[in-house]
Formats: structure tokens, C-alpha cells, sequence
């Protein structure tokens, strides 16, 4: 049992060493690790994803059994994937991050292409924005908020990771995931295809509840967030039918890109609800 436990340890430490020198660019094989009970279970309830290895601890097994069906997803994708690990173990291969004692390898997610979400009504787009927390945080409120599709820069954004999957608590699997090379020509192609493309700018812009209240709700509707601090770049800006802003009625009168998008999100909520004019 001891040999077995060390040689167990041994592994995970090599794997996890392989890892070190690629943290910051996508593993030649293609794979990724995603940890933590909600990211698992969400990613084995997609049918998209290609599954390779979960190590988990016994009693992270049994939540994730429940979690899967709990969202409609088939527990026996992972027959035969399952290696029963100790908590040091998934220490090593998460490299320390909060795992809650499971963690999957599988393949990243097979591409989409912008003319996948042509049927969309609702979309959020950043433009460079580059934290991995903060774009976890925004498909976490995207999903929650009805957002269908998520569109990032090809350079300038964060890569599917851990880190990523671990912050959107299982959104990451259940929101279409685009990544465009040209970001000025996916804007046109939206506004070609029905979109109204509404970016958040606080330069020549409307107050976006002013924009909402006159927007035909059977329109579809794109949002376009930039990055904190640089903002909308200006082609970018150029290639939004409007602009809108967020007024603070506090002293602080900017929001984090993350409880941007959330509460423009909300709002739209609540305006095609009938419950704010």
C-alpha cells in the first residue's frame, strides 16, 4: 500500500513537473485540467468533451456521481477513467489550487466558429480582456443571466485552464465558447447577421439604460466589454451600431469588467421582464 501510495505521489510530481515550463501557452497535446466538484461534473455532462483521466479521492466520486445527474449529464462517461487519488496526490497534479478532491484531464474544447451563434439573442464579447478570474467570473454570470455565447480575442485573452473552469463553476461547459483571429470583422458579421452591437465606453456614449428601454427586445443583442484600464479599442469602438455607459450614482464611478457585465446583464433581465423602464 505505502510503495503504491509513493509511486502514485511520484507520478503526480512528474506530471505536474512536465507542466511547469507550459503554464503560459496551450499544451501541445491539448489538454486540460479542470478541477473542483461543479467544473468536473459539468464538463463530464457535456457531450462535447472528449474525456481522458479524472482522479478524485472516494468521497469527491460519490458528490460528483450525484452533481453529474443532478444536471442531466450520464455518470458512466466515466467508466474505466477513474484513478482513485489522495488528496497530496491531486495536490501536485492541480498545482495546489482549490480541488475539492477531484480533477479531469481531458481535451479542450473542439472550436466554434462566429457563424455558430448567428441563432443567438444574447451575446457577450470581450475584447482583450485577460485575467482568467475575471473572464471565470464572467461565464459564471453570463450562464446565469441567460447570456448564450461568449465571444474572446484569439490573442489577448486567457486560454481554457483550470484556473479558468474552476472561477465559471461549471459555466464553462454550458455557454458557447468562440474565439475570433479578428474581432472587427466578428462584430460586422453579428451586425450583418441581426445583432445589435452595444459597446460599453465612457466616451460619446449613451446611458446604457436609455439604450435597453429603446432596443426592440426581438432583436438579437451583443455586448462588447474591453479590457480594464485600455477599454474598447478604437476599431472595435467604430464597429458598434451604439455606445453605451454604466453611471454610478456612488463616488466610485467604474465597475470591474467581471460585475460589469453582470449587472448589465441583470438589467437587460429585468427590461425584458417588464420589471424596469
Amino acid at each position: 500500500m505505502a510503495k503504491n501510495r509513493s509511486q502514485k505521489q511520484k507520478k503526480a510530481r512528474q506530471i505536474a513537473a512536465s507542466d511547469q515550463g507550459s503554464r503560459s501557452r496551450r499544451a501541445q497535446d491539448d489538454t486540460v485540467r479542470i478541477f473542483g466538484i461543479h467544473a468536473v461534473a459539468s464538463a463530464v455532462a457535456n457531450p462535447r468533451r472528449e474525456l481522458t483521466r479524472l482522479y478524485a479521492t472516494q468521497n469527491a466520486q460519490s458528490r460528483l456521481v450525484d452533481e453529474i445527474r443532478k444536471i442531466g449529464g450520464d455518470p458512466s462517461r466515466l467508466d474505466g477513467l477513474v484513478e482513485t487519488s489522495s488528496p497530496k496526490d491531486i495536490d501536485a497534479l492541480a498545482r495546489d489550487a482549490v480541488h475539492q478532491g477531484a480533477l479531469l484531464v481531458t481535451r479542450n474544447l473542439p472550436a466554434l466558429d462566429i457563424s455558430d451563434i448567428y441563432e443567438c439573442k444574447l451575446v457577450v464579447i470581450l475584447d482583450q480582456v485577460t485575467d482568467p478570474h475575471n473572464v471565470g467570473a464572467i461565464i459564471r454570470s453570463s450562464v446565469a443571466l441567460g447570456a448564450e455565447a461568449l465571444v474572446m480575442t484569439g490573442r489577448h485573452s486567457p486560454e481554457e485552464s483550470g484556473i479558468l473552469a474552476k472561477t465559471a463553476s461549471g459555466g464553462l461547459d454550458l455557454i458557447s465558447m468562440v474565439s475570433v483571429p479578428n474581432l472587427a470583422r466578428a462584430l460586422d458579421d453579428l451586425a450583418d447577421n441581426g445583432f445589435d452591437v452595444v459597446g460599453f465606453d465612457s466616451e460619446e456614449s449613451e446611458p446604457f439604460e436609455t439604450i435597453i428601454a429603446e432596443q426592440d427586445s426581438s432583436r438579437s443583442l451583443a455586448l462588447v466589454f474591453g479590457s480594464e484600464g485600455k477599454g474598447l479599442r478604437r476599431l472595435t469602438r467604430e464597429k458598434c451600431t451604439s455606445l453605451a455607459r454604466l453611471d454610478m450614482p456612488g463616488p466610485i464611478k467604474s465597475l470591474n469588467v467581471s460585475n460589469a457585465v453582470a449587472m448589465t446583464l441583470y438589467a437587460i433581465k429585468l427590461v425584458r421582464q417588464g420589471l424596469l423602464k
